[in-house]
This record gives structure tokens, sequence and C-alpha cells, in this order.
């Protein structure tokens, strides 16, 4: 799916023009032909770009990276700085990603190929039709696997599970996860009831039964049952793991008891730490949660008062109609909330504030690196996000207004409109919708580069186009019917392709 060089797709789409617009392929080069052939450099990075028949296809490249579409129907992005590949059909109905020696090929999410070589060194393949059929071959046959759903399978690696396995689905499926280290005795797990239904040390295993009426949990200090929705109980032991300082850490145990789900809770959390606690629910008519960092106490949820005190973050806070209603005082929160008409939250680092619901929403983040502002007019009709580094003193930012356009200027200062904006605000920073979507509806198109002193305009996908650098000056009407340019040279006109006025500057005495 790679494109020949710019070179060689410039010469062929030049020719092209040529051949339909009856044009002489001599002399300087082609850079305008009605509205079949437009060539120009680009503005914001360097690299250029061919544009034939306005929106419908366009070929780009820059220092390492080619594109070619046809905008709504194909197209195609390498890169070869990191040697991958993206190629769409109809996006985004049809989708084939690269990158190095890894592939992967899907229909709408549903149908999907994969493969190639993983970081671990091991060749793998995967075929799967969702949610009916998996399959996966790899050099090591441990991480082979084929699954039929409903009927029998097992999964590896999917799924946000280390392994999964059903038999009949609903009637049996069994799940498997990792776990941190637990203080547990191995002798355990060599138990009649482990070896049958295969549990092993450092996982967490599920067997559901009717799923999800019934499940039995055993593995890393925990076991639990449940007979949903009538009971249920879980108990996990201290564990330990690594965290990405590589120190061991101690992950705190629980006791979780369930009653009439969702009527009766009564849960043991964090136990074997500093914080251990408990909580003990009783819908609606009581929540009531106490531990050394927080306590948390409500009648008559939802509509009833909730009253909560922090004292690891040092607030107080009050809650009446959840969630309309807020009041919450304190270092770590602060703010009032009576929704729809207002709600400003403050919390260290963090404000968000709503004014007549769903008319304005705001969020102020700041870090240490950054400090990032967002206001939102009915969500998605109007957005201004800024960010502003504090090392720096540089500032980002992007205004979109649905459907009109959307406005970006980066760390550097580029800057670059489009006029329309269909789904740019819905899918911001999307590259696959500006690749594949966004030149059929960009009747506009403006972009500014304060590093290089260059600038352009496009109305009407090129119909008029206008560059300017410190030293040049290019004017197009009319797909370049109509052409002035002007430089260190001199200045020259064009009528339908042909000179009919120049002029040339003079040069300096001794040059």
């Amino acid at each position: 799916m790679m494109v020949p060089k710019a070179t060689g797709a410039r010469a062929g789409l030049a020719l092209a023009a040529c051949l339909i617009f009856g044009l002489p392929a001599a002399g300087a080069p082609l850079q305008s032909a009605g509205p079949l052939y437009e060539h120009y450099r680009l503005t914001l990075e360097p690299g250029e770009r061919t544009e034939l028949l306005g929106p419908l296809f366009y070929h780009e490249e820059k220092e390492l990276m080619t594109t070619w579409a046809f905008p709504g129907l194909m197209s195609d992005m390498a890169d070869r700085s990191v040697d991958s590949e993206e190629f769409h059909l109809a996006y985004p109905v049809l989708t084939y990603h690269r990158f190095g020696g890894e592939y992967r090929f899907q229909i709408l999410q549903f149908l999907s190929f994969a493969g190639g070589r993983t970081a671990a060194e091991t060749n793998v393949s995967r075929f799967t039709l969702f949610p009916l059929f998996f399959r996966q071959r790899a050099d090591d046959p441990a991480l082979n696997y084929t699954a039929v759903f409903p009927f029998y399978g097992t999964l590896k690696n999917r799924l946000f599970r280390r392994e999964t396995r059903w038999i009949l689905w609903p009637l049996y499926a069994k799940t498997v996860r990792g776990g941190s280290t637990a203080p547990v005795n191995a002798n355990e797990f060599v138990a009649p009831q482990n070896r049958v239904l295969q549990t092993r040390p450092g996982e967490i295993t599920t067997h559901n039964f009717l799923v999800p009426l019934f499940h039995w949990r055993r593995g890393d200090g925990l076991r639990g049952w449940q007979c949903w929705p009538l009971t249920g109980h879980e108990h996990k032991t201290v564990t330990y793991r690594t965290n990405l300082a590589d120190e061991v850490e101690a992950v705190g145990g629980h006791d979780h008891f369930f009653a009439l789900w969702p009527l009766f809770f009564h849960h043991r959390t964090d136990l074997g730490t500093t914080n251990a606690g408990f909580q003990q629910v009783l819908l609606p008519f009581y929540s009531v949660a106490r531990s050394p960092a927080r306590d948390a106490t409500t009648c008559l949820w939802p509509f009833g008062l909730t009253l909560v005190q922090d004292r690891a973050r040092r607030y107080r806070e009050w809650e009446l109609f959840w969630p309309l209603v807020l009041f919450a005082r304190g270092e770590g929160k602060s703010g009032n909330r009576v929704l729809p008409f207002f709600s400003v939250i403050r919390r260290p680092g963090e404000t968000r504030s709503i004014y007549a619901w769903p008319f304005y929403h705001g969020v102020h983040l700041q870090t240490p690196a950054l400090d990032r502002q967002r206001h939102r007019f009915l969500y998605f009709l109007y957005s201004d996000l800024t960010e502003r580094s504090l090392e720096t003193g540089h500032t980002r930012r992007r205004t979109q207004a649905w459907p009109l356009f959307t406005a970006r200027r980066d760390f550097d200062g580029r800057r670059r409109l489009q006029v329309l904006s269909l789904l740019e605000p819905f899918l911001p920073n999307n590259e696959s919708v500006e690749r594949n979507l966004s030149p059929l509806w960009a009747l506009l198109r403006s972009e500014h580069n304060p590093r290089t002193g260059a600038a352009s305009q496009s109305l009407l996908w090129n119909t008029c186009r206008l560059e300017t650098s410190p030293t040049s000056k290019k004017i197009s009407l009319f797909f370049g019917l109509f052409r002035y340019q002007s430089g260190p040279e001199g200045t020259q006109w064009r009528v339908f392709h042909v000179p009919v006025a120049s002029s040339r500057k003079g040069r300096r005495p001794g040059a």
C-alpha cells in the first residue's frame, strides 16, 4: 500500500493535467491546472502537497511521512521514522494498521486479523469475528487458543483477563486475572477442589455458573462466592505488589457481603492497613462508612441528606437530592452546587464550574508543568481549550464551534483555521478523521507558521489560494486560471496559464 515518492507522483499527476488541459509540460514545473491539479508547499512544516479535483484526491509528502487519500473513500499513511503504516477504506468501515512487524486488519471492529512478531519475539497471528469466533496461533504453543461463542472456547490475554474460558455460555465461564503476591500456603492450591477447578497461585480464578447468577472465586489470598441477587460473600487477606519505584508495598484486604442486591451491603475495606474501615448500606434507608481517613453518612438515599468528613483531604461536605445539591468547605474541596442553576467546586489544582446546565461548563486544571482551561457552551456547540506551559510560557489553544469552524494554535505558535468542522468538535485530535473526512467539508483553510513567516489561505478547495512568505507572494484565482507571483526575481502575471506581464528587479552593482 506504499505510494511512490513525491517527485514521481507529482510528475504523473502533472502529466495528466497537461494532457487533459492541453498545457505544455516543458518549462517551469506546473503548479496549477484548472480544477484538476494543484501543487504547493506545506505551510506549517516542510513538505509538499498535490490535490486533484478539489477535495477528491490529495498526495502529501513530508520529510519521513507519505500520505495519499481519496477523502471519504480510502487513504494510506506511511511513517518511515517509526516504520508504520495505516490504510483506511470507507473509514471507519475497514482499517489496516502496521507497526514494525505487527499488524491489525479489521472491519467495523467485528471482523479482525492481527499478527506479527511481538515485543516478546513471538510470531503471533490472530483472527476475530467478534463476538462469535476467536482464534490465535503463535510460535509458542502455550499462546494458542480457539473459541466459538457461546459453545466452547478459550481466550488468553483478551477482554482484560489473562485467561477466559466458557462452555455453553452462560452455563459455565471461567476467568483468570493476575494478582499480587499473597502470603498463603502453597499446599492450598493442591487441595482436591482447587485441582479440579485449576486454581493456581499468583492468580485470581473465578468460576461462573449460569452467568451472572452463581460464581466461586479463589486465589491470591482471596475466597468468595455469590448467589446473585440473593447473597454473596468475599474475603481477601493482605497481599503485596511491586510498585513503579520497584518497591514492595502492601495491598489491603477486604471482607464483602451482600444480601438482596442492591438493597443490603456490609463491607470491610483496607484490612491490615492503617486505614481499615467499613461500610454498611440498607437502601433506601441509610448508608454509613467509617475509616480513619473518611466518614460518610447518608439517610434516605438518593433524595436524603449526606454528610461527609474527609480527614485525609481536609474538607466537609453536605449533599441533598444527590447529585443536585452540594456544599463543601475545607482545604481539599470547597464550593457550592445547586443544579441546574450553578455549580462551582474547587480542589487543589482544579476548579469545575457549571452555570445554567447544560449551557456552560468550565474546567481549570493546574499542575507544576501545565495550566489548562476549557470553556464549553452546550457541550460540543462551542469549546475553547487553552493550555499554557508553566516552564516555557508557551500557549496551545483549540477553539471549535460546531459545525462552523475549528481553530488551532500549537506551542510553537503555528496556527490553523478550518471552516466547516462537522466531526472535529466531537472527535478532537483524531488524525483519521482529519485525513479521511475533513477535506470533504473544509471550505476554507488558513495556516500561518511564525518560525518561517509563511502563511496560506485556501477557499473552496483552492478555487482561490493565497501564499505569502517574507520574500514572496502567490495569488491563484479560479484554480490558477489567473495567477500572480512576486519574489526576489520580480513579478509575473498569468492568465489561462499564459504569461501576460512580468518584471524583473534590477541587479545590484557589482553583482
